[in-house]
């Protein structure tokens, strides 16, 4: 039995359609609301789902769980809720890593790139305490992803126990199915279709910052399945633990992107610039490229995505959809 918690969402929901087509057993932790999150699952044999605030009891009642894959989280950058978030992204992470550790049961936890702050210190993904101190998120929920990284290179320092696996994965630009439900945050690419669908000209920010011209942010955009097929190695490899980058390990620019939007959906490209939205002003990565040295010396060889495919494959899927 696998527990993912967020398994209704995005990058969960992906995943507990892998593990269930592996076969294995899934318990999602999540909450459904009156949304549509619930047709993530619909298509996959899950077990069952536990509401986040049933876990500790869920918890204290399971026998034979295989791994615990947390994906749960507050991802929205713009929350300004502090309490909130610590209690979400922090408190659960370190409660679930020393459940993990004192029951004997492998843990992969989502971190993120919005950890790397503006990027001008690298995005190495280095777990050594003092590495990790020289990062500086630009916005809260970055923050409360590198305070839970931080307490984890701590508690390795001090010598205390640790779940028999571990892994923190700090996913960049992610993009792919089942993330209608995110509203503002969902990726790029489906905001581009969805306003191309419309007939609307595809908008991207115009540069503030000397030297990058408009549409020339460049991010590193990964497919889902690329993070998916991450997460199955890992639990495919149990020796392996330690924080990763999980990236395509190439930038690209905001204009590529919607180049390849245009491409897949057979249209002309027509690009306007915005100005940059006053919240997003001083806290916007205008680069980001996941060093995946690491991962890839641990011995994950999966070759990434790249965007035109990545692209093409969630547009094909978004126009059946709307069909």
């Amino acid at each position: 039995m696998f527990l993912v918690t967020g398994g209704a969402g995005f990058i969960g929901s992906n995943l507990v359609g892998a593990l269930c087509a592996r076969g294995a057993e899934v318990t999602v932790c999540d909450r459904l609301r009156d949304g549509e999150k619930w047709r993530h699952l619909a298509p996959h044999p899950i077990a069952g789902i536990v509401p986040p605030e049933e876990l500790d009891r869920w918890l204290d009642g399971a026998s034979e769980i295989e791994g615990i894959l947390h994906l749960g989280a507050i991802s929205a950058t713009t929350v300004r809720d502090g309490d909130l978030v610590a209690a979400n992204n922090l408190t659960l992470t370190l409660k679930l890593w020393d459940w993990c550790a004192e029951y004997r049961v492998p843990l992969i936890y989502a971190s993120s790139a919005a950890t790397y702050g503006d990027g001008s210190r690298g995005f190495d993904d280095d777990m050594d305490p003092a590495a990790l101190a020289q990062l500086q998120p630009l916005n809260l929920y970055g923050w409360s992803k590198h305070a839970t990284d931080r307490r984890v290179a701590d508690l390795l320092a001090r010598g205390r126990m640790a779940p028999p696996q571990w892994a923190g994965l700090k996913f960049f630009n992610v993009y792919g199915p089942n993330e209608d439900h995110k509203g503002r945050m969902a990726s790029v690419v489906r905001h581009k279709f969805l306003q191309i669908a419309a007939g609307e000209p595809a908008t991207l920010f115009a540069s503030d910052r000397e030297g990058v011209e408009d549409g020339g942010q460049q991010r590193d955009f990964v497919h889902v399945d690329d993070c998916v097929a991450a997460m199955l190695w890992l639990i495919d490899h149990h020796r392996v633990s330690g924080l990763f980058n999980c990236g395509s390990g190439t930038a690209r620019s905001f204009r590529d992107l919607a180049l390849a939007v245009f491409a897949a959906m057979g249209r002309e490209p027509d690009i306007r610039y915005v100005p940059m939205p006053d919240d997003l002003r001083g806290k916007y990565q205008y680069f980001t490229e996941a060093r995946m040295d690491r991962l890839r010396a641990a011995g994950f060889t999966q070759a990434p995505t790249t965007l035109e495919a990545g692209v093409t494959s969630y547009v094909q899927s978004m126009m059946k959809d709307a069909a």
